[in-house]
């Protein structure tokens, strides 16, 4: 009768962490990365300002500036805002971007 017990315990328990992995792979699925040329970058400060005026995009989950490259990559959720808005921030900034490739 115990071990009946355990393995009810242990199915019922089990079955939250498979219902998990789905909304999991849902989010990762709903989330969108761009890298965009960032104009006027010269300087050690300039990387900071761009990641943040990029990040305070709302919807924004990610920015990693490439100084060397003149490059950012963000990771956004295209539900919340779009490339053009990111792009948008980094030029009202003062720096413009436009999407690469």
């Amino acid at each position: 009768m115990k071990k009946l017990l355990v393995l009810i315990l242990l199915a019922a328990s089990a079955a939250p962490a498979i219902t998990a992995i789905p909304a999991t792979a849902q989010t990762v699925a709903t989330e969108q990365t761009v890298t965009f040329t960032v104009d006027n970058m010269t300087c050690a400060l300039c990387p900071v300002t761009v990641k943040a005026a990029m990040a305070g995009v709302e919807g924004v989950r990610a920015v990693e500036i490439d100084f060397a490259a003149r490059t950012a990559t963000v990771v956004f959720d295209p539900a919340t805002t779009s490339a053009d808005a990111v792009a948008t921030a980094s030029a009202n900034a003062g720096y413009p971007a436009r999407v690469t490739g």
